[in-house]
């Protein structure tokens, strides 16, 4: 099934008619930017953070979203918008062109902007959706942004951006779905999420498990103070940034996904007033198929940083 079919099947699927729904979803969110609370946050993927020097696969990724929160005595709605550009590359950034090839990840940039909205309840139960829009390839500005960086940091430059995927316009229609929090006493809890994508970019679904000890919030403008374990599995349909884009011919350099790929993330979570932070490590399996998971595991770090004014 392609993904335009994906798309509009999840949006019957779920009862949501497209245009009522679109209708409906625009003037929730101007009134939720007229009359809610606004939060900036930042968010950086890198292995850098590490305090490391490798540099491969998920390279980086970068996000600024601008939230409008609207609560209530039974919960907060969020609406918002976000920036965001992906960095993929080789395993090693130093080799030349001519050695970048299968089964080694492909360079890809995806950047895009999206709008989302989201619902959390007092009961810790929460759904979102949203919709990416974008271009995977040269388009994405992968190469200046990396290079730039590193000569920021003073690290190595990457040699292989001219086999990057071909450029491509995408489209993601994301949602997820926490349907209850199990209280595991007043300072622990467990909450089980269900989660997809559907597009020309990503089409993966997946379910994962969050625990968290310390100082709990059950909804994220409350003050919180606690550790998480979060672990996931996603299958995956399609990939760009290893597969290229969906609609795309003829890429220098493309490799095949595995279909299931796992995921373990440590950290903690907290927020007082306007701040909040949030800081995990993250152990991602292989999602080339044709490499060994030791070769195609990686790590890096999640930091995210918000300000409510």
């Amino acid at each position: 099934m392609r993904p335009i079919s994906l798309i509009v099947s999840v949006l019957l699927l779920t009862g949501l008619q497209p245009p009522a729904h679109a209708q409906g979803f625009f003037s929730d969110f101007a009134a939720a930017r007229e009359r809610g609370t606004v939060t900036h946050r930042v968010d950086i993927d890198n292995d850098t953070l590490l305090m490391n020097r490798d540099d491969g696969f998920y390279s980086s990724g970068m996000r600024y979203t601008r939230l409008y929160s609207l609560g209530s005595g039974g919960g907060l709605d969020r609406f918002g918008w976000r920036l965001g550009q992906e960095l993929y590359t080789a395993s090693d950034i130093k080799l030349p062109p001519e050695r970048v090839g299968p089964p080694d990840h492909p360079y890809a940039g995806w950047l895009y902007l999206g709008l989302f909205r989201e619902t959390h309840r007092a009961d810790g139960s929460s759904a979102g959706y949203g919709l990416d829009v974008g271009c995977i390839g040269p388009c994405a500005g992968g190469e200046w942004t990396q290079k730039n960086f590193h000569r920021l940091i003073d690290q190595p430059l990457p040699r292989g951006w001219s086999r990057q995927v071909r450029n491509e316009f995408g489209m993601v229609l994301h949602g997820q779905v926490t349907p209850v929090r199990w209280s595991l006493g007043s300072s622990a809890d467990l909450a089980p999420t269900i989660h997809g994508r559907f597009g020309n970019i990503f089409t993966d679904a997946g379910v994962s498990l969050l625990a968290r000890a310390g100082r709990l919030n059950q909804l994220p403008d409350q003050p919180t103070l606690h550790g998480f374990l979060r672990a996931s599995v996603n299958a995956v349909a399609w990939n760009a940034t290893l597969q290229g884009g969906y609609f795309s011919d003829d890429d220098p350099h493309t490799v095949r996904p595995e279909r299931v790929v796992g995921e373990l993330e440590l950290g903690a979570v907290w927020q007082q007033g306007a701040w909040a932070a949030r800081l995990g490590v993250v152990r991602r399996g292989n999602e080339i198929r044709g490499l060994s998971d030791s070769d195609g595991a990686q790590n890096f770090v999640r930091l995210q940083v918000s300000y409510t004014p």
